[in-house]
């Protein structure tokens, strides 16, 4: 499993693309809710470096899964606890766990790897709903980013049509 360095975009990135992908595959749903309040941009990150990070937790989880049943690739928990400890600062642990429970929740049900990879965020960075939920965060998911004056809720672009279709 590649690593990236603490509290790093790339390793913010990792764990959103995680999120998106634990239940076996991209959802329109999912990849509405990342761009509709630009998640990746406020990670710091382009397009392209985001896709690439997906491209090799994709490659990741191939080589370091348990094993496919029924097509399904599942990981070990302490494959995806070593992803989740790249986040050290407890601030940045809270907004990315309000990014997960916004993807995993963007198709209004949560399968079974998405309830894993809440409940090892939850027990590796020792939070709570509550706690989370009650703090103010700079990544308010209530709020589309400032610059964005359309409603993005059907945009996909053409970039990201592609990686659904070479990749998934």
């Amino acid at each position: 499993m590649r690593t990236y360095r603490v509290n790093s975009p790339e390793a913010m990135a990792r764990i959103v693309a995680l999120s998106m992908l634990v239940d076996g595959g991209l959802d329109k749903s999912e990849l509405d809710v990342v761009h509709r309040y630009g998640i990746v941009e406020r990670l710091g990150l382009s397009e392209d470096q985001f896709e690439k990070i997906v491209h090799h937790l994709c490659e990741d989880m191939l080589q370091c899964a348990d094993g496919a049943h029924y097509g399904q690739i599942e990981m070990a928990n302490p494959a995806i606890d070593s992803i989740l400890e790249e986040i050290q600062d407890p601030q940045l642990r809270k907004q990315l766990l309000r990014i997960m429970l916004a993807i995993v929740d963007a198709d209004d049900r949560l399968s079974d790897g998405e309830a894993v990879l809440i409940d090892r965020a939850l027990q590796c960075w020792t939070l709570d709903l509550v706690s989370v939920s009650d703090t103010p965060l700079p990544l308010d998911l209530n709020t589309e980013p400032e610059h964005h004056h359309t409603q993005r809720r059907d945009y996909v672009s053409p970039k990201q049509v592609n990686i659904l279709e070479t990749h998934y």
